[in-house]
């Protein structure tokens, strides 16, 4: 079936069809952070918010976040009854569908996900001329950039004995880095596995540390000299060798018996982890890693500071934390947005204006959207408080979200743009400040 665009604006510039450093090609921007490079961005919105774009309404049932890169942007999503999965590809600038790729048809004990909304969660991961993604039930899959072409296809279960937590289903975003795909299936074969990139083999497996993966995703760090993957499991916050997969460090630090989930976040020789489900052991912390004779130890500089985010993310800027936390009413701790010191963990304020929700950050400010009210939020990352740059609403909701779920993907800021998804519906804004010059 021919699946169409609605919405789409007049006047929008075209790309050029190559990368850029404005892009965004995989979960959590080009770093891993949250943080877009694209800095020539409008500092506040009109009244409505910026001008839309276009509104694409056949991204299917999901939370998979789209990765963007020149003028492509990539997405998964599943159908309406959630019997396949699939990846597609659109025109950035039109919203135009490009390619659709079925990955998976997910099985039967999905009543679960169903209940919450169901559909792929893992962001698309662009390495050159090939896009990494992993599906609900376990399935990776390599698909050709251009063309949505099935390269090949691993099952993290199936294939590597993999074991995730929960019942929630896999939602890590696949991390490229160099000749090699890094994943963590978890299990008793190595919690993390690098594959080689063009065909899926094997190359390691973290053999040492074999705890059962999380839904957090895995961020490349140098700590204390060494080359490293740094994760979040079931039980552990933990560094491996990227050489060997070697296990370097670990800490039984912001973990819980539900759903491990926020990425963590590195600067210098420090890693800062949160979690919530404060109930079942959710905690945050920072961790300091060092060299002693060679071997790396790991300490705790502060933890259970206000930031037990649940899933909208965290973003570092500028020595300060920021993000929704979900408050710890045993030490009379207040859930809301909160701005965090780094290094201390002391609490530099906290807001109310927008309900619990997700972030992600560009040119110094914050994207917010709340996960009940539909809020978008911009304002400005600064430890003196919050101060909101402007907010709106997406014209349409899904009608396919259930009850139990939110507006869960995080905004995405890539190449003058802001794009929203809400299950089927994916929104595109122009925030570009050149353009609005015009």
């Amino acid at each position: 079936m021919r699946l169409r665009v609605v919405t789409i604006a007049a006047g929008l510039a075209m790309f050029t069809g190559l990368a850029s450093a404005a892009d965004w090609p995989q979960w959590r921007g080009p770093e891993r952070t949250g943080i877009g490079a694209d800095s020539a961005l409008l500092r506040s919105w009109p009244e409505g918010g910026p001008r839309l774009a276009w509104t694409f309404d056949a991204a299917g049932l999901g939370y998979s976040g789209p990765s963007v890169v020149g003028d492509r942007l990539y997405c998964a999503g599943s159908e309406a009854d959630l019997d396949k999965e699939f990846v597609f590809c659109l025109d950035a600038a039109s919203g135009k569908e490009l390619w659709r790729t079925p990955i998976a048809k997910q099985s039967d004990d999905t009543r679960v996900l169903v209940q919450w909304g169901g559909g792929p969660r893992s962001s698309p991961t662009i390495g050159g001329d090939a896009l990494y993604l992993l599906g609900v039930k376990g399935d990776l899959v390599c698909l050709e950039a251009a063309t949505g072409k099935l390269r090949w296809q691993k099952n993290l279960v199936k294939d590597f004995g993999g074991k995730v937590m929960a019942q929630w289903g896999w939602c890590e975003s696949p991390l490229i880095d160099g000749d090699r795909v890094i994943c963590c299936p978890g299990g008793e074969s190595g919690a993390v596995a690098a594959l080689d990139k063009k065909t899926g083999d094997v190359i390691w497996r973290s053999k040492d540390l074999t705890d059962e993966a999380s839904y957090a995703s895995i961020v490349p760090a140098t700590l204390a000299g060494i080359r490293q993957y740094v994760l979040k499991t079931k039980d552990h916050v933990a560094g491996v060798a990227a050489d060997d997969g070697r296990l370097l460090w670990k800490e039984a630090l912001a973990v819980n018996s539900i759903a491990v989930i926020p990425t963590p976040i590195v600067q210098g020789d420090c890693v800062f982890t949160t979690c919530g489900y404060r109930d079942r052991g959710g905690s945050c912390g920072l961790v300091k890693v060092s060299a002693d004779n060679g071997k790396l130890q790991s300490t705790i500089e502060w933890k259970d500071a206000n930031l037990f985010n649940h899933h909208g993310g965290v973003v570092l800027i500028d020595g300060y934390l920021y993000g929704h936390s979900d408050g710890d009413r045993r030490r009379d701790m207040k859930a809301g947005w909160v701005c965090v010191d780094f290094k201390t963990g002391k609490l530099a304020w906290s807001s109310d204006k927008l309900d619990k929700g997700s972030v992600s950050a560009a040119a110094g400010q914050l994207y917010c959207w709340g996960e009940r009210s539909e809020n978008v939020v911009l304002l400005d990352a600064s430890p003196e408080g919050w101060k909101e740059r402007g907010r709106f609403t997406p014209p349409k909701k899904s009608p396919r979200k259930k009850p139990q779920g939110g507006y869960w993907t995080h905004p995405v800021i890539a190449n003058g743009k802001l794009f929203l998804r809400d299950q089927e519906l994916l929104f595109c804004y122009d925030v570009s400040a050149a353009r609005a010059e015009k």
